[in-house]
C-alpha cells in the first residue's frame, strides 16, 4: 500500500487575498521632514573654488607649479584668471592645501 498523501493546504498556510475594490483605511503617515543640507565651512568653499581653478585648463597646465604661479602666468598671458583665486591663495599662503594644486602628489 502507498502512504496516504495529504492536501497541499496541510503543508502550506492558506492566505486569503483582500477583495478588489474595497479600500482599506490606513492611518495617515506623518509628513517626512526633509533633512537640511550640511552647511559648508568657509575652508571647504575656498578649497572647492581652488579645485575648480585647477580643473579649468583654460589657464594653462598646473602640474609642477603652485596655484599662485599659475594664476600669475595666466594673468601675464591675458587669460583673465579670477581674482578671487589669488585672494584665497594669499589669505592662506602657508597651507599647502591652498598653495599647491590637486596634482602636487603625482610625479611629473
Amino acid at each position: 500500500m502507498t502512504p496516504k498523501r495529504g492536501l497541499i493546504t496541510d503543508t502550506f498556510k492558506v492566505v486569503k487575498k483582500a477583495k478588489r475594490g474595497v479600500k482599506r483605511n490606513k492611518s495617515p503617515s506623518p509628513p517626512k521632514a526633509e533633512p537640511e543640507p550640511p552647511q559648508s565651512s568657509e575652508r571647504e568653499k575656498d578649497l572647492q573654488e581652488l579645485k575648480k581653478f585647477d580643473l579649468d585648463w583654460s589657464f594653462g597646465p598646473c602640474t609642477g607649479i603652485s596655484r599662485l604661479q599659475r594664476w600669475e602666468r595666466a594673468a601675464l598671458h591675458g587669460l583673465n584668471p579670477p581674482h578671487e583665486i589669488k585672494d584665497i591663495v594669499l589669505k592662506e599662503y602657508t597651507d599647502p592645501e591652498y598653495t599647491q594644486s590637486l596634482w602636487r602628489d603625482y610625479p611629473l
